[in-house]
């Protein structure tokens, strides 16, 4: 089929006149395409495309006062352009005269009319004009659409079948044909709100099931009724505006919605306020647009301080809002009504009154109570108060209590009764916020704080605290040093002052309990231990008499001034020195107590007396404060000697002192060390004290003979006896080896009886050979000792070692020992001996060999 397109420019006009005329008569069309004007007049508002040779069209007339709805249908037949001159054919509001027999609801092929010139002919088609179906129809059901036919039915038998959503797709068999008449149905109501329109297509076959006529688009539209409320979004809206706003200002948008045809009145919404709750200032407060749901302020006189919140019933209308045929909906608008600034604070008095004690901080002494009538807590009620006059020094602040919003009045910098008694205050309010324009400050924005200040009983003060004075050391007791007075600030009050010590850590000061003149109650010492960088520092107290009683402290610091109270002091006490000159020295310098002048430096020089100081010794001075001391003879014996030495200082007058320094004299090796016989000798051992030590030394030797001897007879007791176990198994008596520092428990129990002689060495003699024990003596002839009285257990180690002694004494060979014999130690024979063995024993015995061992040299 050919697709013509053409500018439809006011096709036809369609005309309805009922008993009042057309006045006031609405035109709707069923066509995005086409739009039918007030007069009737329809018209083409773009280019269309149309794919057949015929368009029909729907076009609804409804009268807005009756709601009175009539419908009719519009055919429009398109012809070709002719070629030669152009021409548009218009569109016929009348049926071709071929059409016009046929009926309204029947739908036949449509065939084309032939050119002018008689040319050609085109393919047959169907022409299915657009169905209409009103929804919520009541039926009855199935209700006859529309008839369709093909013009060769009158040839063959032909069937008819209709395709699409609502026939044979889901929503299934809204509509039905029949397959032999043609006659299409709805078989149900129909709801625009779940489905505005259906395309199905028609089919038209013979009885073998072959195409007869091509398939044809077939549009079902369903016609809207007002069978939906409007509905609000939400049931409740919040909105706010500010106090004292202007008319026309903006609050707050309602919206509801209709689920009817929009582009019909059934959908078109429209709004009204119903009530407003409260109606003050006026019952008309507010207005809204009946088209966008907008709500602004019509009238002046928000305020919130008299209405904080208003209620306003919302209604909305579908049928363009005509309240008689329209159905309506309602919502809820909350419109707060917002604090803004304009309320200045104000003082609920004019004048307060305060009282504060002297000397305290942090003190409310008043209470400030101002009235502000908007929104409370919030920056248009915080209150801020300012001292604007009467505080130059700035004693006092105001504070805001968060909660009440009261102006507290507190000390920040203590008053003093004796300066000032009262305070007149001028104090002023403002909130935190500023005020809204136009708004004035009231003048009960300012008041008057009285504050009055009472007096308290002040401690005492020494006004000039850490006092400090400067004496020489050495004052006699009773010397008044200075007066220490304290000040009672309390110059109102009748009251006397007492003093007293309260710190005096050497107890050298008394203080004057009346007045307070110190005097020294011992001698100053700088060099005491209580002194720190020459300060002696003492605390005293001043009390006064009142009620409740107040006392205040002092200190004092006495500088003390040194004086030449002390002599010098030699060091070292101790030296030591090599017993030939030149080889070395010792430094020698003086400690003072005092400080200079009175110290370094220093004299030093030795006495005249004894004479064998300055013959054997001699100073040389290195500087002020040092000195060397050294031998000035060849050759000093070996020993300690004391040597005194005078020391005097700086001090005007000066000071001396002799000190002794214990000089140890001592041989000494090539280095210029003293050797260990050196030590020895200078430690001032004299000829008896080695005497006693080399007796010593061979005593202790011999004891430890006697301990070999007395193990060897008890290991010979031990053979004699009857053992009824091997000796190899016997570790009682055993001396067993260990390889760490301690022994077991075996070498513990001694048998001290053992000690003695062994009567008899048979049993060793007789062992059989190869058998022996670790401690065991070897096996031969030995000496035979004088049987030695037997003591099972000495109980005096004395008469042990006297026993021990006798034995040896009498010992007729002497080789019952391998020391030898030791009777000479208790011979009192003084006859000569040599002891030139002595330097066979090391460098340690050779004084001893020098001293003894010379004869008549010595």
């Amino acid at each position: 089929s050919s697709y013509l397109a053409f500018l439809l420019q006011s096709a036809c006009q369609v005309k309805f006149n009922n008993c009042a005329g057309n006045k006031g008569v609405r035109y709707e069309t069923n066509s995005l395409d086409f739009k039918v004007r007030a007069d009737g007049t329809m018209y083409a508002v773009h280019q269309v495309q149309m794919p057949s040779k015929q368009m029909i069209l729907m076009v609804t007339a409804w009268d807005p006062q009756t709601l009175g709805r009539w419908e009719a249908i519009i055919r429009f037949l398109v012809g070709e352009k002719l070629q030669h001159n152009g021409h548009k054919p218009k569109g016929r509001k009348s049926i071709p005269g071929e059409l016009a027999q046929q009926q309204s609801d029947t739908l036949l092929p449509w065939r084309q009319h032939q050119s002018a010139n008689g040319l050609r002919r085109q393919k047959r088609d169907w022409v299915i004009p657009p169905i209409n179906v009103p929804e919520n129809s009541r039926g009855p059901f199935p209700q006859q659409l529309v008839r369709i036919r093909s013009d060769k039915d009158k040839e063959i038998h032909i069937r008819y079948s209709i395709t699409g959503v609502g026939a044979d797709q889901p929503p299934m068999e809204v509509f039905s044909i029949d397959p032999v008449s043609g006659r299409m149905y709805v078989t149900r109501p129909m709801d625009r709100e779940e489905r505005a329109s259906y395309h199905l297509r028609a089919h038209a076959v013979d009885m073998n099931g072959n195409k007869v006529e091509n398939p044809i688009d077939l549009y079902i539209y369903v016609i809207d009724m007002n069978d939906n409320r409007p509905e609000f979004i939400n049931q409740v809206y919040n909105g706010s505006v500010d106090e004292g706003s202007k008319p026309g200002t903006y609050v707050m948008t309602v919206t509801a919605n209709d689920a009817d045809d929009s582009t019909t009145a059934n959908g078109m919404v429209r709004y009204r306020i119903v009530t407003q709750t409260p109606q003050s200032p006026s019952q008309n407060m507010f207005t809204i647009n009946s088209e966008t749901g907008d709500i602004v302020t019509v009238a002046a006189g928000l305020d919130r301080e008299k209405v904080q919140q208003y209620i306003v019933i919302v209604q909305a209308t579908d049928m363009e809002g005509n309240l008689n045929y329209g159905l309506s909906n309602t919502a809820t608008a909350i419109i707060t009504v917002t604090d803004v600034n304009d309320n200045p604070p104000e003082f609920t008095t004019s004048t307060y009154s305060g009282e504060v004690p002297e000397n305290r901080v942090e003190v409310v002494v008043a209470n400030l109570t101002v009235m502000d009538r908007d929104q409370p807590h919030s920056p248009n009620w915080n209150a801020i108060y300012r001292i604007i006059s009467g505080d130059p020094s700035g004693h006092f602040t105001i504070r805001t209590d968060p909660v009440t919003n009261e102006g507290m009045v507190t000390v920040v910098k203590a008053v003093d009764y004796e300066m000032n008694r009262a305070f007149m205050l001028t104090v002023m309010v403002s909130n935190q916020a500023p005020l809204a324009s136009g708004i004035q400050m009231s003048f009960q924005s300012t008041a008057g704080v009285t504050i009055s200040v009472t007096d308290v009983n002040e401690a005492p003060y020494f006004p000039t605290n850490h006092k400090l004075i400067r004496l020489e050391e050495g004052v006699p007791t009773g010397t008044v040093l200075t007066t220490f007075s304290a000040v009672d600030p309390d110059r109102f009050m009748q009251q006397a002052v007492r003093y007293s010590k309260l710190s005096d850590p050497a107890n050298w000061l008394n203080i004057n309990a009346t007045n307070g003149q110190i005097t020294t109650a011992a001698v100053l010492d700088r060099e005491s231990d209580y002194i720190k960088n020459n300060v002696y520092e003492a605390t005293f107290l001043a009390a006064d008499n009142g009620i409740p009683p107040a006392s205040g402290t002092g200190t004092l610091q006495i500088y003390l001034i040194d004086i030449n109270d002390n002599a010098p002091e030699l060091l070292p006490k101790e030296a030591q020195i090599c017993e030939k000159p030149n080889l070395n020295v010792i430094n020698i310098t003086a400690a003072d107590a005092d400080i200079d002048p009175n110290v370094g430096p220093f004299v030093f020089e030795l006495p005249s007396v004894p004479s064998a100081v300055r013959k054997n010794w001699t100073i040389t001075r290195l500087n002020g404060d040092y000195a060397q001391l050294s031998l000035r003879i060849m050759y000093l014996e070996a020993g300690v000697y004391d040597v005194p030495i005078i020391v005097t200082d700086s001090g005007n007058p000066p000071l001396y002192n002799t000190s002794v320094i214990k000089v140890k004299v001592c041989p000494c090796d090539e280095n210029g060390d003293c050797t260990t016989i050196g030590a020895v000798a200078a430690a001032g051992l004299g000829t008896g004290a080695i005497i006693a030590i080399l007796i010593c030394i061979i005593i202790l030797l011999t004891m430890v003979l006697l301990f070999v001897v007395w193990m060897k007879r008890r290991e010979k007791e031990r053979h004699t006896k009857q053992l009824l176990i091997d000796p190899e198994d016997d570790v009682r008596d055993n001396i067993l080896k260990y390889d760490e520092e301690g022994g077991g428990e075996e070498d513990q129990d001694y048998d001290l009886s053992q000690l003695q002689q062994p009567e008899t060495m048979d049993h060793v003699l007789n062992k059989a050979p190869g058998v022996r024990r670790v401690d065991e003596r070897p096996i031969g002839a030995e000496p035979q000792y004088p049987i030695r009285p037997v003591i099972p257990h000495p109980g005096d180690i004395g008469d042990f070692i006297n026993e021990g002694l006798r034995a040896a004494d009498n010992d007729p060979t002497g080789s019952g020992s391998t020391a030898g014999s030791v009777s000479s130690l208790n011979s009192s024979s003084s006859g000569d001996q040599d002891y030139d063995y002595l330097n066979d024993w090391g460098p340690r015995f050779k004084k001893l060999a020098d001293m003894y061992g010379g004869g008549e040299e010595d």
